[in-house]
């Protein structure tokens, strides 16, 4: 198992929200103690978190809120990323003041850019944010793939430190196991769930599942062993409100499982919305059949 300061299960926890639209600070309080007590660790303000839709607000009470929550041994994982160098540099000072341990960036999404833009990018963002920072690449969203060569060039700057990989390609992740597993000074995080247990035989650092906003322990045994059957699991449960869902839709639908479990309400932040409570009671029967 890797020896690396920056390992593990790190779960891209859900933003809980109020009924108006502000953050519920019991419900990050609740998750978050329950990522601990799993020996998970939280990434918040990512995909998962609807971090896109979040006003500033509610961004800055969310990080200072799960700052205040740390305890010894945690750390804390916090998105920054904007289509502004600027406003990602100022939220990057934002976490590190706050007491976040890494921040987390994907590219800006609104140009396409060559990977000489790319490069410069997160050259950039590295110099100004001062702490560790991670590469974030997720085709769905930003709807570019950082190339591996980009990566790896990135890879030996001081501030850098890993990369979280959502892109779903089995040739990029045993090329990405083969660039980085053997570094002691850049880790290797796959965001891709159904490749958790071949990511971690072969050599990766760490997983961020989303199923772990409700299921954590799964992931944290998954960790330590990976094995077939848990991976099995994982693919049981990520149907549950991943299966024939938009992004959007499933990211509601990860909310209603978690409402069961009694973690947080199922409010989204505009433009996200709820499908309704027959596909609500469609997604706890499905949950229920499983567990």
């Amino acid at each position: 198992m890797t020896t690396k300061p920056y390992k593990g299960v790190v779960i891209p926890a859900v933003t809980p929200l109020t009924p108006d639209l502000k953050l519920d600070r019991e419900a990050v309080e609740r998750l978050l103690a329950f990522f601990r007590n799993n020996q998970v660790l939280p990434f918040i303000l990512g995909t998962t978190g609807e971090s896109a839709s979040l006003p500033a607000s509610v961004k800055l009470d969310y990080i200072q809120t799960a700052a205040r929550a740390k305890q010894a041994g945690d750390v804390l994982y916090a998105g920054i990323s904007s289509n502004n160098l600027q406003e990602s540099v100022s939220m990057a000072h934002t976490c590190f003041d706050a007491g976040v341990d890494v921040v987390v960036a994907t590219l800006p999404s609104y140009y396409a850019l060559s990977a000489y833009q790319m490069t410069k990018y997160f050259e950039q963002l590295a110099e100004q944010v001062k702490g560790p920072l991670m590469i974030y690449n997720i085709p769905a969203t930003t709807h570019m793939s950082i190339p591996l060569e980009v990566i790896d060039k990135l890879s030996h700057h001081e501030n850098i430190v890993g990369v979280k990989d959502s892109e779903r390609s089995d040739e990029r992740l045993k090329a990405s196991l083969e660039l980085w597993c053997k570094r002691s000074d850049f880790s290797y995080f796959l965001g891709w769930a159904a490749r958790s247990a071949e990511a971690l035989l072969n050599g990766g650092d760490g997983i961020i599942p989303s199923t772990g906003n409700f299921e954590p322990k799964l992931y944290a045994d998954l960790y330590r062993k990976p094995t077939e059957e848990l991976q099995k699991r994982s693919d049981q449960l990520g149907a549950v409100y991943q299966q024939g869902r938009l992004l959007g839709e499933s990211l509601w639908a990860l909310k209603v499982v978690m409402k069961q479990k009694g973690l947080c309400d199922t409010h989204m932040m505009p433009p996200l919305l709820p499908l309704g409570v027959e596909e609500e009671q469609k997604i706890i029967k499905a949950y229920n059949e499983i567990v």
